[in-house]
């Protein structure tokens, strides 16, 4: 996977971050896994179509997910519901959206697919490639991963 891939998301994460939350967006690590991709409590899968396809993973702990919406709806939320969900699944869309124009900029043309949140601990997700890269990403309010399984067509 090239290196203009993972930073096109990167830099889309700590800009929507920014502007949304507030919030500065650091890189704790990365790391390659040829095996199931783990998840959180709050998880936003959104699939890549065109010059690039695959799929995208954000994985947040319920007690970030929760903070973040909080920031940006003014209001404190107890649960993972509906509203949440919402809220999760636009978040992952926007950075998505911001990180495929980055990647336009390469010449690549690229669509997302609507967002599937996923709400629980203990499971994997098989991503769309062989192996995924995954930005482990600390914020203020707490710490999450994307996990970007891109290939080219």
């Amino acid at each position: 996977m090239k290196a203009e891939y993972i930073n096109a998301f990167y830099l889309a994460t700590q800009d929507v971050f920014k502007l949304m939350l507030d919030l500065e967006t650091t890189r704790l690590g990365m790391r390659v896994t040829d095996e199931l991709v783990p998840f959180r409590e709050a998880n936003v899968v959104i699939g890549v179509t065109g010059d690039l396809s695959g799929s995208l993973l954000y994985s947040f702990p319920k007690h970030m997910a929760l903070e973040m919406v909080r920031i940006m709806a003014g209001m404190e939320m107890k649960e993972l519901d509906a509203f949440v969900t919402s809220a999760m699944g636009e978040m992952a869309n926007i950075i998505s959206g911001n990180a495929l124009t980055r990647l336009f900029e390469h010449n690549y043309r690229c669509d997302i697919v609507p967002p599937q949140v996923m709400i629980g601990t203990g499971q994997s997700l098989s991503m769309a490639t062989p192996s995924a890269i995954v930005l482990q990403l600390q914020t203020a309010i707490g710490n999450f991963e994307v996990s970007i399984s891109l290939r080219t067509k």
